[in-house]
């Protein structure tokens, strides 16, 4: 495996880049505004003419132990013996998320896939459908990564993009195959739940309407007080534990955005009824701590791995808590791998990974997960 990587920003490459390099998968991550220009991504494919283009807007993008923003972060990865196979489609061409990632899923050949790694819109597209539809359609064995687009703390408009397509509401995905192929995958938040459980007795999908018979935002609000007047942003700081019924794992709950007319919340992922919700907080310790224990277990999670690129998609809570010293997590992660793994990656408003205790993928928040790739 063959790996070039090069930041674009304030108009220049800080690495020049190559001419018709052989790479069949280019990662870029960032700005909105060069991948729209029709001469930046025309200067992506002299560069790199048999490459699969993905990536999309970010809450900062990852390259190496930095991290970057209004940049086009890109890595570029040639195989030796592996192949990738990319499918798309906009969200707004199906009934739901779940139609959706069905209909992409059945373009790619099931004969030898691996693992797939997904990019989806962070905002028109339903996290916890996408990720219901991946585990319902993925052939047996095969695992899933990925992410949501981020708008840094804005929460007002994510962007995807694969090749030629630069679109809202777009989700790519990527088929990797090949018997020298080897992932690794691992995820950790390190925020702890604190106060009364509490029940969800009235949801729409991903909108929180009631809990504890009460309205979801008005409670919300009483919690956050002073910084009730910063939502949706200030609510990356107290995300909430959503524990299913029947199931003891608990997932990151972040929100997206509030309706004061009908005192509700939209989440990143679904928030079914009957279902307990808690607070959560964390502070510097514990979400480090929580970034090097995902870097172990993506390396236990396959004794074959050597690795030799990690993808890092992180939360924006994560960034906000963290402020300056937010590039520790990525320095322990970076001690934790062989120095010659290259690292890519981004800040995001949902990240997916299997979930360990129960074996099947999870859309989480406010979660730090790591995909690992090598080839023999």
């Amino acid at each position: 495996m063959k790996i070039f990587q090069s930041v674009y920003q304030n108009q220049h490459w800080h690495s020049p880049l190559p001419q018709s390099a052989k790479a069949q998968w280019l990662l870029a991550f960032g700005d909105h505004n060069a991948m729209s220009s029709d001469d930046f991504r025309q200067e992506l494919k002299s560069a790199f003419p048999q490459a699969q283009i993905i990536g999309c807007t970010t809450s900062g993008e990852i390259q190496g132990n930095l991290i970057f923003d209004n940049s086009i972060c890109l890595t570029a990865v040639e195989f030796s013996s592996s192949n990738i196979h990319v499918v798309s489609d906009a969200i707004g061409n199906y009934k739901n998320s779940d139609d959706l990632i069905s209909h992409l899923l059945c373009q790619l050949p099931d004969d030898g896939l691996k693992h797939v790694f997904i990019i989806s819109d962070g905002q028109l597209v339903n996290g916890s459908e996408l990720v219901d539809g991946l585990q319902r359609h993925l052939p047996e064995g095969v695992t899933a990564t990925g992410g949501l687009a981020g708008d840094g703390d804005k929460f007002e408009q994510t962007t995807v993009w694969h090749n030629d397509r630069v679109e809202n509401g777009l989700v790519v995905v990527a088929g990797f195959y090949g018997d020298n192929l080897n992932i690794g995958h691992g995820n950790l938040g390190g925020w702890h739940p604190f106060g009364p459980k509490r029940i969800i007795t009235k949801s729409q999908a991903n909108v929180l309407l009631e809990i504890d018979n009460q309205p979801a935002l008005d409670l919300y609000k009483n919690f956050l007080g002073e910084f009730a007047d910063g939502l949706p942003a200030s609510a990356l700081l107290y995300p909430l534990a959503l524990q299913l019924e029947g199931e003891s794992e608990q997932l990151v709950r972040t929100i997206l955005s509030i309706d004061e007319e009908s005192k509700s919340m939209v989440f990143a992922g679904n928030m079914p009824e009957g279902s307990s919700c808690q607070l959560m907080q964390s502070n510097y310790e514990d979400l480090i701590d929580g970034a090097q224990m995902a870097a172990k277990q993506a390396l236990s999670s396959n004794e074959q791995i050597h690795p030799e690129l990690a993808i890092l998609i992180s939360c924006v809570g994560r960034r906000l808590v963290l402020g300056q010293r937010v590039e520790e997590e990525l320095e322990i992660i970076e001690d934790t791998f062989p120095s010659n793994c290259a690292f890519s990656g981004f800040y995001s408003y949902g990240e997916i990974s299997p979930i360990k205790a129960i074996g099947r993928c999870g859309l989480h928040n406010q979660t730090m997960t790591i995909t690992l790739f090598s080839e023999n």
